[in-house]
């Protein structure tokens, strides 16, 4: 395994944090310093490293890191989940027909089971998938989960992409917590596949699981990256949300979760 800058030494800047304990005695470590690689950018948002194993999160922005936000293609990822456990679909590569609904980018117009679908974020794929496990289902499921408010209101192709559903960036790298460490209520043939479908990069030295999300249902428009990290027998769980402006903005969501990560201890630089 690689060894990068520890995830203690990253944390030692006398003078940049304070820490503080939650009442379920998760210690809390604010990184106000770190607001400059989204002032360097030009960007407002939030993020938060989770590191699981000393019940350590890491905040750059808290009260952000708190407020909660449209989840977009992030919800792919229980969504994933909801659908293999129910069998919506039989496995990640059977093919979910998108009837006629707008296939708006050029990578979605092809016949995709979720394996692919999560990759190019392919939405049509996933309304399907929406209309099959139906609003009974979701409501008991997000519950269960306790993902952000639980809520989905009327519209079951649209309640992730535009609300009421919504969830913080704290909240999203403690659901991705349990994910990570395989402690929710879906068998192991789920959750390895699950796994599968989120690996971005898995190198000698750590493996990248993440899901990218843009909501332009508000404005400015909220953009995500989130996931986790295993690395040197440890995990860690991330969530980054920022401002979206522009299409010009979307690459920063990877490039500066990127750059946090990496001054916090984690990855290589690339």
């Amino acid at each position: 395994m690689k060894t990068p800058n520890t995830f203690l030494l990253a944390l030692s800047a006398i003078g940049f944090l304070i820490s503080t304990s939650t009442s379920s005695s998760m210690e809390i470590v604010e990184r106000e310093d770190l607001n400059e690689v989204f002032l360097q950018s030009g960007s407002e948002g939030t993020f938060v490293l989770y590191d699981i194993a000393k019940d350590r999160m890491v905040l750059v922005n808290r009260s952000r890191a708190a407020a909660r936000k449209i989840p977009a293609s992030t919800f792919k990822i229980p969504n994933s989940l909801i659908a293999l456990e129910l069998g919506i679909v039989a496995g990640v590569d059977e093919v979910v027909p998108t009837g006629n609904r707008k296939l708006a980018l050029e990578s979605w117009r092809k016949p995709m089971g979720l394996r692919e679908a999560i990759m190019v974020s392919n939405v049509p794929v996933y309304q399907e998938i929406a209309q099959r496990v139906g609003p009974k289902a979701y409501t008991e499921w997000l519950a269960k989960l306790q993902y952000g408010n639980a809520t989905i209101g009327e519209n079951v192709e649209r309640f992730w992409l535009n609300g009421p559903l919504e969830i913080s960036a704290k909240e999203q790298a403690v659901f991705l917590s349990k994910l990570a460490t395989r402690d929710l209520p879906f068998s192991e043939r789920t959750l390895d596949d699950v796994h599968e479908i989120t690996l971005l990069e898995d190198t000698s030295g750590y493996e990248l699981h993440a899901k990218t999300g843009w909501s332009i249902s508000t404005k400015p428009g909220i953009g995500w990256w989130v996931g986790w990290v295993e690395q040197n027998d440890s995990v860690y769980t991330f969530a980054l949300n920022m401002d979206i402006h522009s299409r010009s903005d979307l690459p920063k969501r990877i490039d500066l979760a990127r750059n946090f990560l990496m001054r916090l201890g984690l990855l290589d630089p690339q």
